[in-house]
């Protein structure tokens, strides 16, 4: 029997296919259409609105391409937060290049690994960051550098991110054949346990994850958000900056998020959102310019990026009691939010980090048999979702491993209850093994943050002839208490059965952090092995 049907992909036009295009670029210029002159995006004294946004990132984008840029070409980006980092992201996403955001405090080894492993062929960085830019030139094949803003100003010849958009050019997007499959960014982990590993992700990824975020947060056009954290780090780009710039939302962006800097625009520019991970808030509690009468106009407090301590939630709702708290967990892999605890959700579980997000299907397997956990057990969470990356960029042995059995495997360890609630209880990488006893680093941490003099906490597995590896808290204590390791004890073993009491306490004034405020556990075991 002849059948003469076709499959819609192959009897769609390309004129159909380019109406039906949703990349990143086209929601761009959704926007601008929807949201013209309302103001989008402030750092500095510029001043965008979302139609300047799509004008200026598609002139940068024809002058990336002019300078010999190819579709699926890396463009690395070396910088802080700034608008002309926000523009070059987008031209690359208009240009059918490959953005891949650099942490601007990897120097060295770690900044050379970065770019070949990649295999970067442009480069814009930040002005203050050219000697370390220049000290490891020659062991890249980087062709084209430039700057994200500013050299121009200085009578600088190198390629300008930011004069780039700003010259007179095409304001239209280039006309490219392009698709919502098409890698669009190469999102490096954060390292915290490993080597960092390049994830893949494509428009499509992002766009789905966008539509959640505008959906499960709560954002909407007459939000006024401050954007502090890292744009190099997925959260702050693709939880929150993006999806503002999709809904008409006004962000007021910042390079360096320090206490001063944020409680004084929370309160002079009226801003209603902001995220922090909970070492941020932690610090913002703490400061002495904190004063919750100057931000009850605040209504949505995000947090995430890593475990937030109940007590620390707990003091966040008691001190502006007419915000909405909002736990985010997940990871550059699925772009990166995975779960979300609701405001109304909090009273009953402080502790939990909520449901999957409507996009995501999310499964407790034990790690070993990879057999569904029941409620209550603990075993490592697994995803199934089309926020997932393609694969961890030229490592396609991890990849197959991330990706075992059909599900990409978190290394996450947690548990279910019988709503469907999910809890974080540590990486799987930080739980401590002592005596055979496998202890979650969490469980030790939230009991030693009841403390009074406790300002931050990190518990980690130390090398142990007898206990395989001996629990270790580094505790910074607050302004004007002792550093007491008898008195945390005591306080300890009121709260911890005795094998997971810390064999060892050590005091430091600050824990090392990355500069998205991630804890770095990892450099703690090396410091104290």
């Amino acid at each position: 029997m002849n059948n003469s049907r076709t499959s819609a992909s192959s009897s769609v036009s390309a004129d159909i296919q380019r109406a039906l295009r949703n990349t990143i670029g086209d929601a761009i210029a959704r926007s601008a259409s929807t949201h013209g002159s309302r103001t989008a995006l402030v750092f500095d004294d510029r001043t965008w609105t979302f139609s300047e946004i799509h004008a200026a990132s598609n002139r940068l984008a024809h002058r990336l391409i002019a300078l010999g840029l190819e579709k699926g070409a890396r463009v690395g980006a070396y910088g802080k937060n700034s608008d002309a980092y926000v523009l070059l992201w987008l031209a690359c996403t208009k240009a059918g290049l490959i953005h891949v955001p650099l942490n601007y405090a990897l120097t060295g080894h770690e900044l050379t690994y970065a770019l070949n492993q990649s295999g970067c062929k442009a480069l814009f960085s930040d002005l203050d960051l050219q000697p370390q830019v220049d000290a490891i030139r020659d062991a890249t094949e980087v062709a084209i550098h430039g700057s994200i803003y500013g050299s121009s100003a200085l009578g600088g010849e190198s390629p300008d991110a930011l004069q780039f958009a700003l010259e007179a050019g095409k304001d239209s997007a280039p006309e490219l054949e392009l698709s919502d499959t098409d890698v669009v960014q190469i999102l490096y982990t954060s390292g915290t346990t490993s080597d960092p590993k390049g994830a893949m992700h494509t428009h499509r990824s992002l766009m789905t994850h966008y539509a959640a975020c505008q959906y499960h947060l709560d954002i909407r056009s007459s939000d006024r958000s401050l954007a502090a954290l890292p744009l190099y780090h997925s959260a702050q780009m693709h939880v929150f900056t993006m999806p503002m710039l999709l809904s008409g939302g006004y962000s007021r962006m910042i390079n360096t998020p320090t206490p001063d800097a944020i409680l004084g625009l929370l309160a002079s520019d009226q801003l209603n959102a902001f995220f922090a991970p909970p070492t941020v808030w932690i610090a913002l509690l703490h400061h002495p310019e904190f004063n919750p009468d100057k931000l009850q106009h605040m209504d949505k407090l995000y947090y995430g990026a890593s475990i937030m301590p109940v007590q620390v939630v707990k003091e966040l709702g008691d001190k502006l009691p007419g915000a909405g708290l909002y736990n985010c967990y997940g990871q550059s892999e699925i772009a990166p939010l995975a779960t979300v605890l609701l405001p109304e959700e909090h009273a009953d579980r402080p502790s939990s980090a909520g449901r999957p997000m409507q996009t995501v299907m999310t499964r407790i397997v034990d790690p070993i048999t990879s057999k569904d956990c029941k409620p209550g057990e603990q075993g490592e969470l697994v995803h199934r979702s089309p926020q997932l990356m393609v694969g961890y960029w030229a490592k396609p042995e991890a990849t197959k491993e991330a990706f075992k059995d059909g599900w990409f495997h978190s290394g996450d360890l947690g548990y279910q209850d019988e709503e469907g609630y999910i809890y974080i209880v540590d990486r799987i990488k930080d739980v401590v093994n002592t005596g055979g006893v496998l202890v979650a680093s969490r469980d030790v941490e939230e009991a030693l943050y009841l403390h009074e003099s406790v300002a931050e906490v990190a518990v980690i597995g130390v090398p142990d002839e007898k206990w395989i590896e001996a629990i270790c808290a580094v505790v910074v204590v607050k302004e004007g208490y002792p550093e007491d390791a008898e008195a945390l004890m005591s306080h300890a073993r009121t709260r911890l059965a005795s094998f997971k009491l810390p064999k060892h306490i050590h005091f430091a004034e600050t824990l090392p952090k990355n500069t998205a405020g991630k804890l770095l556990k990892r450099k703690l075991r090396e410091e104290l092995a």
